[in-house]
Order: C-alpha cells, then sequence, then structure tokens
C-alpha cells in the first residue's frame, strides 16, 4: 500500500519534539508498505527553519527505506504571536497542497492527515477528491476547543468558521482516529459521528528506543557530567508553550529552593521559554534549568538520569481529555509521574499506579507530591516499574503501528 501522511510536524531526523508518526511510518515501511509525507520546513517549538530549505519552497528528500519526505514552505512568523501562528497554518495548507496536486506524481492509495492545525485538512480532503482515495483524519488535539479555552483563540468570526471547518473535515472523512477515549467519546456524544468512523488508536510507548539506549548508557556518569550527582532529578520534557503554563513549575521550584537536593530539569522550547528564564533568574532559583529542545535519543537519556518525570498543562476542561506525549515516555524509561492534568491523563496514571496526580496550576501541591518521592525513593521506583508493565501491556508503540496499519488496509480495501 501507498500512505500519503500529510502531517505539518513531522520531524527532520534526529529532531527533537513528538515522534509519533516517525515511528509509526518507519513500521509501516518495514512491513514493505510506501509512505510519502508532505510536512512543513517550521519546527512546531522553535519556529525556525533548518538552513537546508531557506529560500525554498518544496525539498524532496528520502527520509528512509520506504518513506519519502516533502518539505513545504511556511511562514517563519509561527511563533511571533497568534496572527503569526495562523498565517503559518495557512501557509502551509497552500504550499502542501501545491505539493500534493504538482509534484506527488504517484497516485497514493490512501490520504492520512494529522491535526492540529485543523487547517491541513483542507489540503487531505482536496487530495482526496482529485486522486479519488479515501481520507483519514487523525484528531491529535480536540481543536478549536483547545484554542479557545486557553484564551489563544478569541476572535469570533474565526471561531464559527473552525467549528464549520470541523464539520466539513469530519462529514468527509472514511475514517476518524482519535488519540483519547475523551476525544472518541466526544466525537460520538457531541459532535454526532458515526461510531462506526470513529477509532481511537492513542500515544505509545518507544520500547524499542529506551531498551536501546540502556544497554549502553551509564546514568552515573551522564549524571556526573551535568553535575546532577547526589542531585533529586524531577524533569519535563515538551513545549513551552500558553496551554503548558510551565510557571507553575517554576513556582514549585520556588517553594522547594531550600531543598537544594532537589533539581528540576525543563527540556524543550516555546513562546513562553523566555519568559520562564526571566521568571527564574528574577526569583533567583538555582535549583531550576532550561534546557533546549534535544534530539530523543537525547531525550531519553536525560529521562533515564532522572528521578521524576512531569506532565502539565494548563487547567482548562478540554485538557481533561488528553493524553500528554511525554508520559509514555515516562513510562518506557520506567520512571515515575507527577501528573498536572486532570480527566483521561490523571485516570491512566491512576489506573496504572505509576505515579500521583496534582492539581493543575496548584503549585503547592505539585511541590509537596515532588518532596513525597524525594523523601520516598523506594515508592518513586515502584511506581517507575508499575508504569514501565502497564505500558508495556496497553501501550506498545510497534502494536499500535500494527493496528492503525490494519486500520488503514481495511479502510482502502472498502472505499
Amino acid at each position: 500500500m501507498h500512505i500519503l501522511l500529510i502531517h505539518q510536524f513531522f520531524l527532520e531526523k534526529d529532531g527533537p519534539g513528538g515522534s509519533r508518526f516517525n515511528e509509526m511510518t518507519r513500521f509501516w515501511s518495514e512491513e514493505g508498505h510506501r509512505i510519502t509525507v508532505i510536512s512543513g520546513m517550521v519546527h512546531y517549538t522553535t519556529g525556525t527553519k533548518n538552513e537546508k530549505h531557506k529560500g525554498k519552497f518544496i525539498t524532496k528528500e528520502n527520509y528512509d527505506h520506504n518513506i519519502t519526505v516533502y518539505r513545504c514552505h511556511v511562514s517563519e512568523y509561527y511563533n511571533a504571536n497568534f496572527i503569526g501562528r495562523l498565517w503559518a497554518y495557512f501557509s502551509f495548507v497552500f504550499s502542501s497542497l501545491i505539493c500534493g496536486l504538482f509534484h506527488l506524481k504517484e497516485k497514493p492509495d490512501v490520504v492520512l492527515v494529522t491535526s492540529p492545525p485543523l487547517f491541513v485538512g483542507f489540503t487531505g480532503m482536496v487530495l482526496s477528491k482529485i486522486k479519488r482515495i479515501p481520507f483519514v483524519f487523525e484528531v491529535r488535539d480536540l481543536w478549536p476547543e483547545s484554542a479557545i479555552d486557553t484564551g489563544v483563540l478569541k476572535n469570533k468570526m474565526i471561531i464559527r468558521l473552525a467549528y464549520w471547518f470541523e464539520k466539513k473535515i469530519y462529514r468527509n472523512a472514511s475514517l476518524i482516529n482519535t488519540l483519547t477515549p475523551a476525544f472518541k467519546k466526544k466525537l460520538i456524544e457531541e459532535k454526532n459521528i458515526s461510531a462506526n468512523k470513529v477509532i481511537m488508536i492513542p500515544n505509545a510507548s518507544d520500547f524499542t528506543l529506551a531498551e536501546k539506549i540502556t544497554t549502553q548508557f551509564d546514568v552515573n556518569e551522564f549524571r556526573k557530567s551535568k553535575g546532577w550527582e547526589n542531585k533529586f532529578i524531577v524533569v519535563y520534557v515538551g513545549a513551552h508553550g500558553v496551554a503548558n503554563h510551565l510557571i507553575q513549575y517554576v513556582e514549585a521550584a520556588e517553594i522547594l529552593k531550600s531543598r537544594q537536593e532537589i533539581l528540576f530539569v525543563s527540556i524543550g522550547d516555546g513562546m513562553q521559554r523566555d519568559y520562564l528564564m526571566k521568571e527564574a533568574a528574577n526569583r533567583n532559583l538555582s535549583n531550576i534549568v532550561f534546557i533546549r529542545s534535544v534530539p530523543k535519543e537525547e531525550v531519553f537519556k536525560y529521562i533515564l538520569a532522572s528521578d521524576v518525570g512531569a506532565s502539565i498543562l494548563k487547567k482548562v476542561d478540554t485538557f481533561k481529555t488528553v493524553y500528554s506525549n511525554k508520559t509514555f515516555d515516562y513510562m518506557s524509561c520506567k520512571k515515575p509521574i507527577l501528573m498536572a492534568i486532570d480527566g483521561v491523563s490523571r485516570e491512566l496514571v491512576e489506573n496504572a499506579q505509576c505515579g500521583l496526580y496534582t492539581e493543575p496550576e496548584d503549585s503547592n501541591t505539585f511541590a509537596s507530591k515532588v518532596l513525597f518521592y524525594f523523601q520516598n525513593k523506594e515508592k518513586a521506583i515502584e511506581a517507575g516499574m508499575k508504569g514501565y508493565e502497564y505500558a508495556k501491556n496497553n501501550f506498545d508503540r510497534k502494536q499500535l503501528a500494527k493496528d492503525y496499519l490494519i486500520a488503514l488496509l481495511s479502510i482502502n480495501k472498502h472505499v
């Protein structure tokens, strides 16, 4: 089968960030299927372009065996402000459509679009109709709800347009994949999508990478190289944007600043990174460090060298429906989780008994949970092992990639 994947944020090789589809497509290619990816040139957290793409509209590269990636123009105003981000979204819709219509010579068997951004669904719908192939849409985040709840999207006209467009996408999709049970329930019960049309293949844990690194990684040497000997490391990995509301992480570090054995490590990029660093400096905090986004293998080294992993989002109702990507990385590395996200993410941690829930935006409670694991390290280790076992049984990326492939093959046969 030839799969066309439209994913604005498909990572460059060794690029930092969420690598769900980099790993999915690798599995599909190993199974003998061809994948063509239409992606953007701007990284979703840094807002920057790779030097090799600057000044170009569309580039083509052989990413891996059976995987070809087209990189399409995206405005570099992505991280400037909301208008800049919206312009970046629409610039990709235009460039990706040009790519699909004029650069993609062979007819794929199915087009798979993953969102957000929601508007990339337009490219998928158009190519689906012109090339007469089934259109599969994936919901990684409920948009526009999440943008509205976080205060990023306020313009009523754009909100109405987004909801209208969302309905159009769902109506035209042959299959819709959701990443959490809450997403699936909302689409069926509130958005009136046929249950036969909606499946759930969630995010997953990458055990292959974790196990590969573990066999050749010296944790003590790594910690020594960072000056982290005798430190209790709390790590956050992910975007530093409005939705993440990481000021609570800085505030928790401030509450525990007298406990110099506890070190907060924040890895990633985003709109609010500079603001957070300034806040930490203004509060004279020496127990929190900020590290720019690093490749996935390096991320796993930091997680393996830590004692606790943190999953954090702003306190809004929409985020009760999401799974945090990095939660699964913590689980695959046998680390306990401090879950500052309510809803399905909280249920995941409580069902797996792999961490502690802490109310979002409640810095005092967050700090108290850090202190609990610091004072009860054996419980932290036990929770980490339980998370690993639970993820192994329920969220193994290889198995989920296989399930996804079966769904794509099935829809291709019936359309």
